[in-house]
């Protein structure tokens, strides 16, 4: 149940509270289920990259199931990844193994719509220029071109780091390649990760944000000083798109209160 929602900035942003985050996990599926049905009835395809977290996780165990699962188009759905460890498909920190555990292996997507992030490459810059040659090919870019999903699901991090792009991360001024593998010093490993530039092309990024651990980073993010070395998170901004934040009420109580609108019920 949504308790809060406003809009802001020249961008589109929308930022949308729910009681808890069960109430955060149905809100995203009926928005998912939203989303996809019109991406279909407008190109005959629902485009989508997932995200890892427990957050995200919540929302593929809601769309395995019924009501969901019956009413999004899976035979024209195709989901690539946001960003990846560095490990084999089936280890515990994998996000395509989360994301299979959950949702995939529960609805009937066909196998060739699936694209998953090859983070067991030990050469971990063939497996971004692979990604990215499997996003070229999948969305028949051009020279140049780059991808508009129709929905990026995104976490933010502690640290206001989404996919992941990490603070102080040279991925962040990245302008031309569409998958990338920084190192990420505080973690010692590798990552790869999808560009701001592709993430600023979607038609809409969701990020799903849960618990009082976050809240300072999302006020800095949402309510924070424009300054000189920004969170990454406030870096996602799509130029012809929609940004939206569906959050709970523990991450979002140290939001000024006066600019979010009270939803009846």
């Amino acid at each position: 149940m949504a308790v809060g929602r406003r809009r802001s900035e020249v961008r589109a942003r929308e930022i949308v509270v729910a009681a808890d985050p069960a109430a955060l996990a149905h809100m995203a599926a009926d928005h998912f289920t939203r989303l996809a049905g019109e991406s279909v009835a407008r190109a005959g395809r629902f485009t989508l990259a997932l995200a890892g977290g427990s957050t995200p996780e919540r929302l593929y165990a809601l769309l395995a199931v019924e009501p969901y699962r019956s009413c999004i188009p899976w035979g024209a759905t195709h989901v690539f990844w946001g960003d990846e460890r560095c490990v084999p498909p089936g280890h515990a920190e994998s996000n395509y193994r989360m994301a299979t555990k959950t949702l995939i292996r529960h609805v009937p997507i066909p196998r060739q719509q699936i694209h998953r992030m090859r983070g067991e490459d030990p050469d971990v810059d063939q497996a971004s220029a692979e990604y990215e040659r499997e996003l070229r090919e999948a969305f028949g870019l051009q020279a140049g071109g780059i991808p508009r999903f129709d929905l990026i699901l995104l976490g933010m991090g502690r640290d206001g780091h989404a996919a992941s792009l990490f603070p102080g991360s040279p991925a962040l001024r990245e302008v031309t390649r569409l998958v990338v593998a920084p190192y990420v010093d505080r973690l010692q490993t590798y990552r790869l990760t999808l560009t701001l530039p592709v993430l600023n092309a979607a038609r809409e990024a969701l990020f799903l944000v849960s618990g009082r651990d976050k809240a300072l980073m999302l006020r800095s993010v949402l309510d924070g000083p424009r300054g000189t070395d920004p969170p990454p998170a406030r870096l996602v901004s799509p130029r012809d798109g929609i940004v939206t934040w569906l959050i709970d009420l523990d991450a979002a109580h140290l939001l000024e209160r006066s600019a979010t609108r009270r939803d009846p019920g």
